[in-house]
Order: structure tokens, then C-alpha cells, then sequence
């Protein structure tokens, strides 16, 4: 296409002029928001990744223990960021069983599944806290479960 002055004619190779419009209509391309060189090419994909961080897909997806994983489907511990993709990595808050035998659900509902009972004085890593429930894992490495938030107690 190509403009002529004045009026600025637009034709497509060479065939009549298709439309007239007035320059202050017309488009100019603005520059990129893009950054220097990315689309240009220039611009290695390794300089815009994490270093020593590979996402290439290797294979069928593992289905991952949530019994002993701290990892839901809106969630997960940082620890596992990397590994799991999830909207949301958390740091986990320490806590610990303010009296006992306190009750490990496996939902956020009186009425669940007992995972557990954890005695008074259990680490207890609270990762999310909603409706009287807080969902974390028993120490380090142990059962993910949910747990009554007036039996905890946060650690200083």
C-alpha cells in the first residue's frame, strides 16, 4: 500500500485508489513495549528464564500424595514452587496444637475424615486459614490436613 500527498491516497500495488483519507486519520506504528531485541530475534531465550531453570515438558504429569504433599489446586508450600504449578505458593506460618488429642481432618468440616490426632504441642505449618479452618502440614514432612484454628497457637 502506499500513500501519496496530498489527501494521502492509499492504493494496493498499483491498482486505483481504493480510499482517501486525511493524514490526521491515518496510523503510524508506535514503538514496542516490548523489550530491546526480543522480537527483533536478538534476544536468546536463555536471557529471559530463570538461570539453571529448565520448563520443557518430560513427560506424563505425576499425581502427587496430597496426604503428605502441602499442595492443592489453588496452592501450594514454596517449597514446591519449581515443581508444581499452582496460582499461588505460600510461606507457611508455624504454629503449634494448643491442646490435645486435636483432630487432623481431611476437609475443612467437623464432619471429615480424621487424618489424625495430634497432640498438645505439634508443629503445625498453617498455610491457608478460611472458614475456622486452617490447612497445613504437620511439621516438616508429615500428613496435610486441616485443622481447627482455635487449636493452634502461632509461634513468636
Amino acid at each position: 500500500m502506499q500513500a501519496d500527498e496530498p489527501g494521502m491516497m492509499l492504493r494496493r500495488n498499483g491498482a486505483p485508489a481504493a480510499v482517501n483519507l486525511p493524514e490526521s486519520l491515518l496510523l503510524y506504528k508506535r514503538p514496542g513495549s516490548h523489550a530491546s531485541g526480543v522480537l527483533d530475534g536478538l534476544t536468546d531465550f536463555a536471557d529471559i528464564t530463570a538461570p539453571g531453570t529448565s520448563f520443557a515438558l518430560s513427560g506424563p504429569s505425576v499425581k502427587l500424595d496430597p496426604e503428605h504433599l502441602p499442595v492443592r489446586g489453588d496452592v501450594a508450600h514454596i517449597r514446591l514452587a519449581g515443581q508444581v504449578f499452582v496460582p499461588h505458593y505460600v510461606v507457611p506460618m508455624a504454629h503449634t496444637v494448643n491442646r490435645a488429642p486435636t483432630p487432623l481432618h481431611k476437609a475443612g468440616q467437623a464432619q471429615s475424615d480424621i487424618l489424625a490426632e495430634l497432640p498438645a504441642g505439634t508443629l503445625f505449618h498453617v498455610l491457608d486459614v478460611a472458614g475456622g479452618w486452617a490447612w497445613g502440614q504437620v511439621g516438616e514432612d508429615g500428613a496435610v490436613g486441616y485443622v481447627a484454628v482455635t487449636a493452634l497457637s502461632p509461634l513468636p
